[in-house]
Formats: C-alpha cells, sequence, structure tokens
C-alpha cells in the first residue's frame, strides 16, 4: 500500500509530495525493516520521537510523529500518533475485524476463564477461534506469548489480520480497563461485548472507582449506535452486578442478560456442588436444561452462564453448548488442583483482588474438612489500598493466613506486607516474606483434610522483584515442596 492511500483515512492531513510504498507499520524503531512506516509513540518513559533518525537508518520509509523532525524522509504531523496508529493499522490490514466474529469481555474477574470456555465452545462447534487475553494470544493452535492482557492496537491488528489469512471465524479476546481508556481497541469491531463483574481493582491507574467502572462501560459503548440486520451488535451483562444497569444505558446495541440470583434472560438455578464439580439447572429464554461441571465456586458459574449466553446469541446449539462446557476440567492457574499424591489438597488461583480472593475462599470452606492454609501476598507498584482489605478477608475465611511477597516490583516487600497488616489488626496470622519459603510453611503442616490455597500468581512463572525477573512457578514450587515432604 502507498503511502497517500494509507493517509487518506486520516482527515486534514497533508499528503507529502513523495508517495513511497509502505510495507509494514512499526512504532518499535529495532524492528523496523525496508519501507517501513516508522510511528513515534510517546511511551510513559521512553519517547519514540528520539528514534526517528535511527528507523530512518533502517530504512523507514515514511514517519508519523506529533511534531516536525528533521530526517531525510516525508514526515505526516498528527496531533495523536496513538489514535492516528489504530485508524492506519486497521486500513493497513484491510479492516481484518470486520470479516470475522468478534467477542470482547471486560470485568475485573473471570475474563481469562469466560474467554476460554467461548473458545472451547466454538471449537466444538466445528469454528475455527482466535483467542488474546491475559495468557497468550492463540491462531488456531498456535500459541504466541503477551505482554499484557490487551496489545496495543498495531499488534491487535497485525494479530487479526494473521487470524483472517488462517481463515479464524471467531474470535475470543479479553479487554482490560487500561485498553479501553488509552485506545488500544480502537477499530475493533467488536460483535459481541461480555461484562463479567465489577470490583475494586486498578486504583492506581484510575483513581477512583467510578472510572474505573466508566473506562469498563467504553467497551459498551463502542459497539455504535447503529442497528444493521446483517451484522447485530449484542451486549452480554451480568444482572446481578450492578454496573450492568450503567452499561445497559450506554449501548445501543441489544442487551441479553446473566444471573444467579437476580431475574434474567439466562438463569443458574439448583445449583449443587460437590468436592469434584457441581450441576445447575439452565434456564435460557426458551428451555431449561441439565449442566454437569468439573469446575467449581460460584463464581465458575457466572463464568459459564457468560460464556452460554455469548455461544447461544452466536447461534450454537444448547446442546452443543452444554456438551462443551461439560468437558472443560479448568482453566491453567484459575483454581487448579497441585497433585502429587498428597493427603490434603493444594489449590493455585490468579485471586489478586479483594472479590477473587473472597470468592475463592468461600468455596474452599464448602469443601474443606479440617484447616484452611491461604498463602496470600499483594503486587507492589499497584492499587495500595486493597492490600489491607485483602489481608482482613485472609484472616476471616482461613484459619491459616499467611502474607508473603507477590511481584513487589519497585518497591520494598516489608512494606507491602506492612500495608497488609494494617488491616488485621489483632488477628492471627504468619509473615513470611520470602515466597517459597511461606508455600513450604504451608505445605509442611498441612494434614488430611486440610486444603492449601495459593493465592495471587496462578498461572504466572516469574517473580518480578526490583527490576529482576526470576523463574517461579506456585505450582511447581508446590509440587517440588509435597515430594519433598512425602
Amino acid at each position: 500500500m502507498n503511502l497517500h492511500t494509507l493517509l487518506r483515512a486520516l482527515p486534514l492531513v497533508n499528503l507529502p509530495k513523495e508517495n513511497p510504498e509502505i510495507t509494514e507499520l512499526v512504532q518499535d524503531n529495532r524492528k523496523v525493516t525496508e519501507g517501513s512506516l516508522f510511528i513515534c509513540i510517546k511511551g510513559l518513559t521512553v519517547d519514540g520521537h528520539r528514534f526517528a533518525e535511527e528507523a530512518v537508518q533502517k530504512g523507514a520509509a515514511a514517519v508519523l510523529a506529533e511534531h516536525e523532525l528533521d530526517v531525510n524522509v516525508p514526515v505526516i504531523v498528527v496531533k495523536n500518533t496513538k489514535r492516528a496508529m489504530a485508524i492506519l493499522a486497521d486500513v493497513f490490514y484491510e479492516q481484518p475485524t470486520r470479516k470475522m466474529q468478534l467477542v470482547g469481555i471486560t470485568g475485573t474477574n473471570g475474563k481469562t476463564t469466560t474467554s476460554h470456555l467461548i473458545e472451547q465452545i466454538f471449537r466444538s462447534a466445528g469454528r475455527r477461534t482466535g483467542l488474546i487475553g491475559t495468557m497468550y494470544m492463540k491462531i488456531i493452535d498456535q500459541t504466541i506469548e503477551t505482554k499484557n492482557t490487551t496489545p496495543d492496537s498495531l499488534t491487535l491488528q497485525h494479530t487479526f489480520k494473521k487470524m483472517v489469512d488462517e481463515q479464524v471465524s471467531d474470535c475470543v479476546m479479553e479487554v482490560s480497563s487500561h485498553a479501553l481508556v488509552q485506545g488500544r481497541v480502537h477499530g475493533c469491531d467488536y460483535d459481541i461485548a461480555v461484562f463479567t463483574n465489577l470490583t475494586q481493582d486498578h486504583l492506581d491507574y484510575h483513581k477512583t472507582f467510578a472510572e474505573y467502572r466508566r473506562a469498563k462501560s467504553l467497551l459498551f459503548a463502542q459497539l455504535g449506535n447503529s442497528f444493521d440486520q446483517s451484522h447485530p451488535k449484542y451486549a452480554i451483562l451480568n444482572a446481578d452486578d450492578p454496573a450492568s444497569k450503567e452499561f445497559e444505558e450506554v449501548t445501543a446495541a441489544h442487551v441479553f442478560t446473566y444471573a444467579i440470583e437476580q431475574k434474567a434472560d439466562f438463569m443458574a438455578k439448583n445449583i449443587v456442588m460437590n468436592p469434584h464439580g457441581m450441576s445447575f439447572t439452565l434456564v435460557t429464554p426458551f428451555e431449561e436444561q441439565q449442566v454437569n461441571l468439573k469446575l467449581i465456586g460460584k463464581f465458575s458459574v457466572y463464568n459459564v452462564l457468560a460464556a452460554i449466553a455469548t455461544a447461544y446469541i452466536a447461534n450454537i446449539p444448547l446442546r452443543t453448548i452444554i456438551e462443551a462446557i461439560e468437558k472443560v476440567e479448568g482453566v491453567r492457574g484459575r483454581f487448579e488442583t497441585v497433585r502429587g499424591g498428597q493427603q490434603f489438597t493444594v489449590i493455585v488461583d490468579y485471586a489478586h483482588t479483594p472479590d477473587s480472593l473472597e470468592n475463592v475462599l468461600k468455596t474452599v470452606q464448602q469443601f474443606a474438612e479440617k484447616r484452611i492454609f491461604v498463602v496470600i501476598g499483594c503486587g507492589g507498584d499497584r492499587d495500595k489500598t486493597k492490600r489491607p482489605i485483602m489481608a482482613n478477608i485472609a484472616c476471616q475465611l482461613a484459619t491459616d493466613p499467611i502474607f508473603t511477597s507477590d511481584n513487589p516490583r519497585s518497591e520494598d516487600p516489608l512494606a507491602i506486607l506492612r500495608d497488609m497488616e494494617a488491616g488485621v489488626e489483632g488477628k492471627q496470622y504468619k509473615v513470611i516474606p520470602d515466597r517459597k519459603e511461606a508455600i513450604q510453611y504451608a505445605i509442611d503442616r498441612a494434614e488430611e483434610g486440610d486444603v492449601v490455597l495459593i493465592a495471587g500468581k496462578g498461572h504466572e512463572t516469574y517473580q518480578i522483584i526490583g527490576e529482576n525477573v526470576i523463574d517461579f512457578d506456585d505450582r511447581q514450587v508446590a509440587l517440588e515442596m509435597i515430594k519433598e515432604r512425602q
């Protein structure tokens, strides 16, 4: 695509005299190749404008910037390169999300599990799927590592183009509040937007809960304002969460709801739980069906309902949906059991917010026969206000709470622990700053009938201490400790 054709997507931009062929769009100067359009992005710590000359030397045919630059190729000046990048990426990669069904999932908890459930249902229905989320991106069966829950707009559109090339029919993606506010998903033509729940998180970034809620609402507002019968839009909302009322108000899309407590289009009734799974009666707008799950916990019922509603709206037969759901044994790092032949239960879960920790511990209480050990920490350089709240939840719902490090990042681990302790004055708990020692303490003392919950990191295989990223997998560490004890 030549430069002039590409730039026609940006109104009120002066076209340069030169009209080179653009071979790719790049925002990382290290990835520039001959014929690239280099896009200068101002980040929190690095300004891409500083690398424009280097990009040109590597072969960039043109530069997109927010001010004039002294380089020997055309410089296109725009007010906001991030916004322009999203538009140009959509055009350059031929608007790939219009060629597939795109499902976006937002909420504080449950995004990863819900996305995997939906993808599993779609695959069972014979559809070719893509997945974008916290753990990785997938194109059919090819897995690609990711750094953020929702990548930047350039990476997204490039990935969508690869999916189209592989004839993907349906893509399911997690959409973070950061991505919505920062415009990373501009250009994504969502067909179905799903809301899981809203509880305290990311207040280090959004500052207030109201701002956090507004950020989440953008996904539903951005579904559009028109009604196209050939390309309908749907919002799937959790009727048991108060935020759904606001999200319903901001969207023009068709709204469908799911719930356990409130009346909704898709409901779960007669929920029965056991140590190995649970069952419930699914109520849809037209019929009722029995569902038997290998998953555990009320939070899992919500995730399953969201997935069922999404697949149902996507015209997948209910029998296919239920058969697919009943085969799912879980998602990595989400209420994942570590089995090493021990007489007690060890569970690893990503619970890193007050609400998710409370949900997981309440689920554990339903089948724990004796003591409940919980190994819990809080991440550094993140929302500090939730630290004492999470510590208090641990002390209320577990018999043996153990406070330790999560990913302290640039913060002093002991300072994080002091913040946690501020919420549990006068209560019984143990403080072991070293995460490995904390896990060993719990496993060494657990007996038959006890449950050890290792919370906060889930699927992560690393720990960030200062500027160092070290190998650390809660599941692997726990398994080693179990074998050592035996």
